[in-house]
């Protein structure tokens, strides 16, 4: 019998989670809960030019020890072509189901339109029918978004979130890694529900087990 919750969080790439879920993840190692951060890609790609090629790796290792997160998996798939490899990110992600038992999965919300996004979580609700799925918010890839739940984030998660972010030096050029964006956008989240801070997400699936 497990003892702790397992949260498994699929990051399609580097910087996709703590984007969407960063306060709620280091809240939750800071309950105690063992989690698990795996990028399906380092997008090598597409690094802006003055970077070298392993930049996204070694910042989002940055990033994620910021937040706790112990086990950190980065992958390689092509980025923005996960669509032709899509049978072996389900492969992946059964493995992943056989091996953690994860009771909770985040991943990109199904009303993200990125193509690799799309594919990840079209394919972890294959391989995760019997776990509990949210779907964490990137705003600028969601035309609407269905906010069922809101976690109520404490300054300390934030700045845990808003300090693993600015580990990305690559991705400074990008306009929500501009100063302040993270922490307005969780302001306005939480004075939806009468909250300082928050992050929200969709609920995919949720399971409640003995």
């Amino acid at each position: 019998m497990k003892n702790k919750k397992v949260i498994l969080v699929l990051s399609p790439h580097t910087d996709d989670g703590e984007l969407g879920a960063g306060g709620y993840i280091h809240q939750s190692v800071e309950s105690g809960a063992s989690v698990i951060y795996v990028a399906f890609s380092d997008c090598k790609e597409s690094i802006p030019e003055g970077f070298k090629k392993d930049a996204l790796y070694k910042e989002c290792k940055k990033a994620t020890k910021i937040l706790g997160i112990q086990d950190v998996r980065i992958l390689d798939f092509p980025v923005r072509r996960f669509s032709e490899k899509r049978q072996k990110i389900l492969d992946k992600l059964i493995e992943l189901r056989n091996e953690l038992n994860p009771d909770e999965i985040l991943t990109p919300s199904t009303f993200d339109i990125h193509q690799d996004h799309h594919v990840v979580t079209t394919e972890a609700i294959r391989a995760f029918k019997s776990r509990t799925i949210l779907g964490y918010e990137l705003p600028w890839n969601c035309i609407e978004f269905k906010s069922h739940f809101f976690v109520e984030l404490s300054f300390e998660n934030l700045n845990a979130k808003i300090k693993s972010l600015s580990q990305y030096e690559s991705q400074k050029n990008r306009i929500y890694f501009r100063k302040g964006y993270f922490g307005d956008y969780a302001n306005f989240r939480g004075g939806l529900v009468d909250l300082e801070y928050a992050e929200v997400f969709e609920v995919i699936r949720k399971v409640q087990r003995k």
